[in-house]
């Protein structure tokens, strides 16, 4: 293994050589301790421009590294430990629009901002969808709708 709790892909541990010409990944992290999970997108590369150079350098990104971008996910890992949680890559794109594409059509799919465990808890840790649509607005966790008076 070359990297600590890798990605997979197909059941299969996903390393630098099987990148070829793709230029990111949807992907689904799951706590293996109460089954919540995470969805989101992921880009192999990073371009960045080196100080005092004009043309922006393409480098690998941090994605053996990466847990995701969400505060409670991460507090979690912090809290229970990288182990506790498996790393799926779901589809791999060649251009960053149809891996945007795919995430955002995946987040709606996989309801991701009302769906509940049995506890009623929610299923997803994501909390938006493009920073416009809301798990506040769309969830009904630890509220009642107005036929419950």
């Amino acid at each position: 293994m070359s990297y600590e709790n890798p990605w997979r892909y197909n059941g299969k541990i996903f390393d630098s050589d099987d990148i070829g010409d793709y230029f990111g990944f949807v992907y689904l992290i799951t706590n293996k301790s109460n089954q919540r999970k995470y969805l989101g997108r992921k880009y192999f590369w990073s371009f960045r421009k080196p100080p005092g150079k004009k043309r922006k350098v393409k480098q690998e990104s941090d994605w053996k590294k990466y847990y995701g971008s969400c505060p409670e996910l991460k507090e979690d890992i912090k809290k229970y430990g990288k182990e506790i949680f498996s790393r799926e890559i779901l589809s791999l794109h060649e251009t960053r629009g149809l891996c945007n594409y795919e995430e955002t059509k995946q987040l709606f799919l996989n309801n991701v901002l009302s769906e509940a465990l049995d506890n009623g808890s929610p299923a997803f840790y994501n909390s938006n969808i493009l920073g416009r649509y809301m798990r506040k607005d769309y969830g009904n966790f630890g509220r009642h709708s107005e036929d419950d008076s």
